[in-house]
C-alpha cells in the first residue's frame, strides 16, 4: 500500500492489505501476526477509509464490502507472587533484563516505557514520595506513577538526568531466549513474555484487594473495559482453584 493516494484507494488494495495482514507480515521476533493484531492494524484502515469517505476525500468508502478479521479471544498469561519471588531468588543470563522484568512486574510499565525510561522521570517529592513522570509510547499520555522502595531498588544507582535508566537494555531474539531461559531455571512452566509481567502487576494489585479504577490509572488504561480484562481472570482463577480444592477433598 507504500505510495497509494487515498483516490486511488480501492477495494482491490484494501484486499491486498488484508492479505498482507494474513500471511505476509511479520512481528520483530518474525512470527506471524496474532489473530488480535490483524484485528487492530485492519480495523485503523477501514476506519481511516470510512473517514476519507466522510470528509469527501473519496467519493466512497472503500473498505466497506471487504470483511474484517474477527477478534481473537484474549489470553494474557501472569505470574503469582510466589513465582515472582522464585524469579527474584533465580539467577538469570542478562542481569538487566532480569531487573528490567521484575521492575516491570512491580510498576506494569510496558517494554517500550521502560526501555526509554530516563533518570529524569524517576521524580521524589514530600507528598508523593518516589514517583516517575512519563509519556507512554503506545498512547502518547503523560502519567505519574508512584513507585515503591522495592521498585525503586532495581534501578540501580542514580546516573545522569538524560541517561536511560536501563541503558543496554535492547529487544532481541536473544534477550527472549534468556528470559524463557529463566523462567524454565525457575522452574516455572508457564510461557511468559516481558508483556506478560504488565499483566502481573494487574492481577497482582487485584488479588490485593487495589480497585479496578486505580489499576486502570496506574496502567494508563484509557477506557475501564480494557482494565476488567484482568478482573475476569482473576475471577477465573478463583472458580478453578475451587474446583481443584473440591477434587482434592473428594479424593481425600
Amino acid at each position: 500500500t507504500n505510495g497509494v493516494s487515498f483516490e486511488k484507494f480501492n477495494s482491490t488494495e484494501i484486499q491486498n492489505f488484508k492479505d498482507y495482514l494474513d500471511k505476509g507480515a511479520k512481528t520483530k521476533s518474525h512470527t506471524e501476526l496474532s489473530q488480535n493484531s490483524k484485528h487492530s492494524y485492519f480495523n485503523k484502515i477501514k476506519a481511516a477509509c470510512k473517514q476519507a469517505h466522510r470528509d469527501q476525500i473519496t467519493p466512497t468508502n472503500s473498505a466497506f464490502h471487504v470483511q474484517g478479521f474477527k477478534q481473537g479471544e484474549t489470553q494474557r498469561e501472569y505470574l503469582t507472587l510466589d513465582e515472582v519471588k522464585l524469579l527474584a531468588n533465580t539467577e538469570c543470563q542478562s542481569e538487566l533484563l532480569k531487573k528490567a522484568f521484575l521492575f516491570s512486574c512491580l510498576t506494569g510499565m510496558r517494554w517500550s516505557d521502560i526501555n526509554k525510561l530516563t533518570w529524569k522521570e524517576i521524580q521524589h517529592s514530600k507528598e508523593q514520595n518516589n514517583y516517575i513522570r512519563f509519556t507512554q509510547k503506545k498512547t502518547k499520555g503523560t502519567e505519574t506513577l508512584p513507585i515503591t522502595n522495592q521498585a525503586l531498588s532495581y534501578l540501580g544507582k542514580r546516573n545522569i538526568l538524560g541517561e536511560r535508566v536501563f541503558k543496554g537494555l535492547k529487544y532481541s531474539s536473544g534477550n527472549n531466549i534468556k528470559l524463557k531461559q529463566w523462567i524454565m531455571k525457575a522452574g516455572i512452566t508457564k510461557i511468559i513474555t516481558f508483556h506478560c509481567a504488565r499483566h502481573t502487576n494487574a492481577t497482582l494489585h487485584l488479588s490485593l484487594g487495589t480497585d479496578l479504577y486505580t489499576i486502570s490509572k496506574m496502567l494508563g488504561h484509557r477506557e475501564i473495559r480494557t482494565t476488567q480484562v484482568y478482573a475476569n481472570i482473576i475471577d477465573k482463577s478463583k472458580v478453578e482453584a475451587q474446583v481443584q480444592k473440591i477434587k482434592q477433598q473428594k479424593a481425600d
